[in-house]
């Protein structure tokens, strides 16, 4: 008998790990359409959709469930959230696949299982009460779902969240944002913060990641109706989505969505398949920054510079410029906030703080 690959062993790991899931429409011939993400694939009996880990068997849609691919505790602001309960910790867990196929992916190892036989987390069992009394006493404030892209996994996320906000932690999204109204209605009464990964402003450059902007610059805007906290990271990738233009076009529609959503502007290094060009450098993300302020968002912050950015690191009262929350890299120097205020001016700071 020949050894199963390794694709073939993680595969049949997945298969014992799978429930029915509920973001499905049934169609006819045992097809099924799986409205997880934007892709809303059409999915044949015995196939899987563009994620991997979604497969329809017997016209069922199975999807993944009671594992974790990658687990564990960050600052809050590693996520990154600086408008959400400064200073403390973040049970973050993941599970494998993803719909996007980024070519400088940082958590590839997770995200593109079953797309590439190099990756090499597995799945390890776990309830979602394991997750909670793990959160509990790592005295963290929030799961997050993240590692992989959530949305995927939403059915499993809603599980483990149910039993996170009833012991009273917020639970928040690391994701891409290729969403669907059905499944931000799924996940929106069990979902805080929502960060979204805007990974440029063209078609052109979406599709060589697997996806559409439309679909997330809708996203975006629906998180932002529904009341989700959002914040909005974009890796500034030299050659890719760095150019004056495109950076511009990516603040002026966030200001046109809420000049008080925060948008992260973080400095690429090589990763992954993506070796062929040169780190972000201090200068790029500090002019990224720039540029977002200069379109009227009023939280604008640069990232994975710790220390070397100024003030780009903390929150700034946008009415008299008092730093509020004091940062270098995720660590807080000092939080001035009073009752979620300027204690200077007394206006009101966006995020959610207890």
């Amino acid at each position: 008998m020949e050894s199963a690959t390794p694709v073939e062993t993680l595969e049949a790991a997945l298969r014992r790990r799978a429930a029915a899931g509920m973001l499905v429409e049934k169609m006819e011939d045992h097809k099924v359409r799986c409205v997880s993400c934007g892709h809303r694939c059409l999915i044949g009996d015995g196939k899987r959709g563009i994620c991997k880990v979604r497969y329809n068997e017997g016209g069922v849609l199975y999807v993944p469930r009671g594992y974790v691919g990658a687990l564990q505790c960050d600052p809050i602001e590693k996520k990154p959230f600086f408008h959400a309960m400064p200073g403390t910790q973040a049970l973050s867990f993941g599970m494998l696949g993803c719909d996007f196929h980024c070519s400088y992916c940082q958590n590839w190892f997770t995200s593109q299982s079953l797309r590439d036989e190099n990756s090499t987390a597995p799945p390890r069992d776990v309830s979602a009460e394991d997750l909670v009394h793990l959160a509990r006493r790592e005295r963290a404030s929030t799961v997050a779902s993240t590692y992989n892209e959530p949305l995927i996994t939403s059915e499993w996320a809603v599980e483990v969240f149910k039993q996170a906000k009833s012991a009273g932690f917020k639970t928040a999204y690391i994701s891409n944002g290729n969403g669907t109204p059905e499944v931000l209605e799924y996940i929106r009464p069990w979902v805080d913060l929502y960060k979204v990964d805007l990974k440029g402003f063209t078609e052109k450059g979406y599709h060589a990641l697997g996806g559409q902007l439309s679909v997330v610059l809708d996203t975006i805007g629906r998180l932002h109706r529904m009341g989700f906290w959002v914040e909005i990271v974009t890796l500034v990738v030299p050659g890719f989505n760095d150019s004056e233009a495109e950076l511009r076009d990516i603040a002026r529609f966030l200001a046109g969505v809420s000049k008080d959503i925060p948008w992260h502007v973080t400095a690429f290094h090589q990763d992954y398949k993506m070796i062929d060009r040169r780190d972000t450098t201090e200068r790029d993300i500090l002019r990224a920054a720039e540029i977002g302020k200069e379109e009227g968002l009023h939280y604008v912050y640069a990232g994975n510079r710790p220390g070397r950015v100024g003030e780009w690191e903390n929150t700034v009262c946008p009415k008299c410029e008092t730093p509020v929350i004091e940062r270098i890299g995720f660590r807080i120097v000092r939080n001035l906030l009073k009752g979620g205020a300027c204690p200077k001016c007394l206006t009101a700071i966006p995020g959610v703080w207890s």
